[in-house]
């Protein structure tokens, strides 16, 4: 497969986005990103022993080279596991010209992302992701942060990579929940930006579940396109770049309930814009078309397209009342007016908010 790369235009701070196979192999995508040769590596206990080995033989016999391994699972997303991300630079006497690595998912990728942003007030991070989810989305655009109890990356900080580099060879050990859960991620895309993407995605969602490596490419591809395009008109998510939320502020709300880790993230996702949808054809901006292909195709990536069992109208609203998109005492939301168009809004029925509620809760 052919490298395919892309730039995300942020003036001083844009970077580029290496798309390709074993890419974890080749010095080129990463020496010209570190800031010295002092390197830490940070990954998780799943992904160590599986490519932490690829990253130390290429980097090790030139830099000053360290690793921390956390804990696998978004339940550990949270301020006492970045700690040991802190840890690992002070025992290791890291200075402000080091660079941070993040080899793993979206949790590290966010974790690490974070950990930079802070570590004496800012040093380089490079994104390596290694999910689905965390190669069309999380890896891409900056946002970083760590959980709270009470709210989904409520602590955190915008804070670009230096670099993305996605080897897509890497994919062929996922697991496949976290492929489904990625799929999510992809879905919305067209969802939200892209018609012609959503039809496609509707033609080659088996090739992507069978791992088609060019189809997969393309999906990653687009993704991370449409993505990048978002983010250069709105970094810090004042306002278009919201629309990059669809189906977030429900799933949000029941990985909050569930317990983080309980559903993984991108199952929440897929139930999220399944939820999105129905308010949004209960309110007349969609038809009855768009929402049965949209529940369809989510439905065929194997995703949740209900919500848990044992969660009420009442516990969502709960949680959704502290999501980060509630402005003023208004809770906005990711709606769609039409297959490829998002809005971010308040204006909205809340009496069909209810009823969206009780029909996904009953």
């Amino acid at each position: 497969m052919s490298l395919r790369t892309l730039n995300l235009d942020l003036g001083e701070r844009s970077y580029p986005i290496f798309i390709g196979e074993d890419l974890l192999h080749n010095p080129d995508y990463f020496f010209p990103y570190l800031a010295s040769d002092q390197v830490l590596l940070v990954t998780n206990e799943t992904i160590d022993p599986l490519y932490s080995d690829h990253l130390e033989a290429l980097l090790a016999p030139k830099c000053r080279f360290n690793k921390v391994v956390l804990p696998d699972g978004e339940q550990y997303k949270n301020l006492e596991t970045l700690n040991l991300i802190f840890d690992g630079l002070l025992e290791n006497r890291h200075n402000r010209r080091t660079t941070l690595i993040a080899l793993g998912g979206g949790v590290v990728g966010d974790m690490t992302g974070f950990a930079a942003a802070s570590y004496q007030r800012g040093v380089n991070f490079i994104q390596v992701p290694t999910t689905l989810l965390s190669q069309v989305d999380s890896s891409v655009g900056g946002k970083t942060g760590v959980n709270h109890v009470l709210g989904k990356n409520m602590i955190g900080a915008f804070y670009q990579p230096k670099a993305v580099i996605i080897d897509t060879l890497v994919l062929r050990t996922l697991e496949d929940r976290e492929l489904t859960a990625g799929l999510a991620e992809v879905i919305k895309y067209g969802l939200i930006a892209d018609q012609m993407f959503f039809e496609w995605l509707e033609d080659n969602i088996g090739l992507l579940l069978a791992r088609d490596a060019g189809a997969l490419a393309h999906a990653i591809e687009v993704s991370c396109r449409a993505k990048a395009d978002v983010v250069a008109r709105d970094e810090t998510e004042s306002g278009v770049r919201a629309i990059l939320n669809l189906g977030h502020t429900f799933g949000h709300a029941i990985e909050s309930h569930l317990g983080y880790g309980v559903w993984v993230h991108g199952e929440a996702v897929g139930a999220g814009m399944v939820m999105a949808c129905d308010l949004s054809h209960r309110l007349g901006w969609i038809d009855e078309a768009i929402y049965s292909r949209a529940v369809a195709l989510i439905m065929r990536a194997g995703l949740p397209v209900t919500a848990p069992v044992n969660m009420s109208p009442e516990d969502f609203m709960g949680y959704m009342s502290v999501d980060k998109k509630v402005l003023d005492g208004s809770l906005r939301l990711v709606l769609l007016k039409g297959c490829g168009e998002a809005v971010v809004t308040s204006d909205f029925d809340m009496q069909m908010l209810a009823q969206t509620l009780e029909a996904f809760c009953s």
